[in-house]
């Protein structure tokens, strides 16, 4: 049965459910996110359960059938999202209208068609136009994630013609479910659907702004769609409304190289001020909120719009206008003038009008597609979680969450190539096969900071690539010490940015040094679990600390709870990490409590593999209270706190933070 002939009812699946003003403002009193869904009776129950059975059979027998043909292998997420959609909606208490238990059948239906096709060799999905439903195994959990196509029917398998694609980010849905968004993606175009070119609708992993896990998922679903279709990498473009429109902010400010346009509406562009107009809330932040707050705070990164060509929109009386307000005030701050489209005497909507506009520039921008070399780079950064743009790298910092800038520009002045810096202690620039700008054979000039380098001649192939590092004596050629630990890409820090790459989460078997933080981890660890799964939509792996090998260290950033008499890979590397912990005392720095009432949450290279972190007794930072609002879906806590658990947790904290700050630029305790 094709999706397309399907007759969902889309009417509740995923309302746009905004935040309740002043209402969702009180930590103590925090609605249930995602809400309870209705009643199913058994009888509706004992309907679907035969189906589902036998789509789990071939979910759970399709690897074994299909092991000696890969390319048949790799699409079995495309079956997985259907099982998955029904399994949880119906265990997990998110059934949110009669029009859902319907829907819930009918995509146990298509998910068993789906594994026919498999099973035959014939996955018709895979060439179909229209609207198509996808599915990825992502790097974090493992999980299947969906997708939403929209494949233009001048598309044919095979054909080598490259085509435009435009991402389009949803907004907020508190009841948008796995089995919802499926709903949606198959039988809703969408709000742009341009000629001849694809359109990809992530599901950003349900309800975060397309923030930290969400973000990826934007990533990894591009990433698949760009190996399953002939997508034009220079014409790829970013767009959103409302949460949406955040998310685009954020992907557009962050990734400036890879996407040629960015059309955000509405959404918002911050946090703190966003909370003070929209959610009409008295912010107060600790100082390290207010650091962390950099990392998806977007006017701080308005210089990476010299590069990305950007047409925002909000209606006139849309109090959301307020994110391309304060946006515009940062591109000025920067040189630059934000294209801000306003419909006249419009709320919340896209004005007809002024959306046509706003069509007619992004098609403009997509026909002439992202240059390849651009002549001058500027990349601005707050962390090494985001690094380039183009041809410029940033290596290292001086100092993280203060702005670091790169300026670089090809024959400017005598030099072949001048480079401007701010806080940055190391850099790498790059140009791929044919793209070097030098002449073959000679030594580039390169303009440093006002000292002049001598560079390596281009390659024969005519690419290039130099490292510079700054040293005591000015900048040199060079890359940074590798032996020395340090923060570099991925490897930075804060707590949260261990669950944007694949983590695992280690189970203690043995005896806690005392019982109430015993307690205290197990409820934390099971608080985490549930956590993942309601709000990035995945099982987390789990492991027990006795049976941990060097494969997951290798595989995984290894999320530790318990403490070292609980813990046997806590126990083993503890007198490699910048604390101490024993049956007495816990002591971070300057920091020491009984280990009878504190625990330590900290994220730190795992010793045993610098290559991966390790963390203690912490999930992703923000609790309950954030998702009420997605401004507030970022990172709460920095690169290490203690907490006393005399305190119970709340909504806002896992207990009293006693202490809490970053590791500098060495993983050390800066100034402690």
């Amino acid at each position: 049965m094709s999706p397309r002939l399907l007759t969902f009812s889309i009417l509740g699946l995923a309302s746009l459910v905004l935040a309740d003003g002043p209402a969702d403002n009180i930590p103590e009193k925090v609605r249930p996110i995602p809400p309870a869904g209705i009643k199913v009776s058994q009888a509706d129950r004992d309907a679907i359960a035969p189906k589902l059975r036998n789509l789990s059979k071939e979910v759970e027998g399709l690897p074994g059938a299909l092991r000696n043909k890969p390319r048949l292998l790799e699409l079995l997420p495309d079956v997985e999202i259907y099982h998955k959609a029904v399994e949880w909606a119906l265990e997990h208490d998110e059934v949110y209208s009669a029009g859902d238990l319907k829907n819930l059948a009918k995509l146990v239906q298509m998910g068993q068609e789906r594994a026919d096709q498999l099973h035959a060799g014939k996955p018709a999905w895979t060439t179909a136009t229209g609207l198509v439903v996808r599915g990825y195994r992502s790097k974090i959990d493992g999980s299947a994630q969906p997708y939403g196509l929209v494949v233009p029917d001048s598309y044919r398998a095979n054909d080598p013609r490259r085509h435009r694609l435009d991402l389009w980010l949803h907004g907020r849905g508190e009841t948008l479910s796995e089995s919802a968004f499926i709903g949606q993606r198959s039988v809703s175009r969408g709000e742009f659907t341009p000629a001849h070119a694809f359109v990809l609708h992530p599901y950003g992993r349900y309800n975060n702004a397309f923030k930290l896990a969400g973000e990826v998922d934007v990533l990894e679903a591009l990433d698949h769609a760009r190996k399953h279709y002939p997508i034009d990498d220079r014409r790829v473009v970013m767009r959103g409304f409302s949460m949406g429109g955040a998310g685009c902010w954020q992907m557009a400010a962050h990734y400036p190289d890879r996407w040629v346009a960015a059309a955000p509406g509405a959404g918002f562009s911050e946090t703190p001020q966003f909370l003070k107009v929209f959610q009409k809330e008295k912010v107060s932040p600790t100082w390290y909120e207010e650091k962390l707050w950099q990392l998806h705070d977007c006017p701080g990164w308005a210089g990476n719009f010299f590069n990305l060509p950007v047409v925002a929109y909000s209606g006139e009386k849309d109090i959301q206008k307020q994110a391309a307000d304060v946006m515009a005030k940062a591109f000025e701050a920067e040189g630059l003038e934000l294209v801000h489209l306003v419909g006249p005497g419009t709320g919340h909507s896209y004005h007809p009008v002024t959306k046509a506009e706003l069509n007619r520039l992004i098609d403009l921008l997509a026909e002439k597609g992202r240059p390849r070399v651009p002549p001058r780079v500027r990349f601005v950064t707050y962390s090494l979680r985001y690094d380039r743009s183009y041809w410029v790298k940033i290596d290292g910092m001086e100092e993280h969450w203060k702005k670091a800038s790169v300026d670089a520009e090809l024959g400017r002045g005598a030099a072949d190539l001048s480079v401007r810096t701010a806080n940055v202690s190391a850099f790498t620039l790059t140009f791929g096969p044919g793209d070097c700008p030098f002449v073959f054979s000679t030594r580039p000039t390169i303009q440093i900071d006002g000292a002049v380098v001598k560079a390596k001649p281009p390659r024969s192939d005519h690419s290039w690539s130099a490292s510079f590092v700054k040293t005591a004596k000015g900048w040199q050629v060079g890359s940074r010490d590798t032996k020395t630990l340090a923060k570099r890409h991925g490897l930075q820090g804060p707590i949260d940015d261990a669950f944007l790459d694949s983590f695992l989460m280690v189970r203690p078997t043995g005896k806690p040094m005392h019982e109430a933080t015993g307690k205290w981890v197990t409820a934390e660890m099971a608080f985490a679990v549930d956590q993942w799964r309601k709000h990035f939509r995945g099982d987390a792996r789990v492991q027990n600390d006795s049976v941990i090998t060097e494969d997951d260290m290798a595989k995984h950033n290894l999320v530790l709870w318990g403490d070292p008499s609980s813990n046997a890979v806590l126990k083993k590397i503890l007198d490699k990490l910048p604390i101490q912990w024993d049956a007495k005392t816990l002591t971070v720095g300057k920091t020491t409590g009984p280990s009878a009432s504190h625990m330590a949450l900290l994220i730190y290279p795992n010793p045993l593999n610098p290559a991966k972190y390790v963390v203690l007794n912490s999930g992703f930072t923000f609790r309950e209270f954030a998702h009420l609002n997605n401004a507030r879906q970022v990172p709460k806590l920095p690169d290490w706190a203690v907490i006393d658990v005399r305190t119970p947790p709340t909504t806002e904290w896992p207990g009293k933070v006693v202490d809490a700050a970053f590791f500098d630029e060495r993983w050390k305790l800066k100034g402690r």
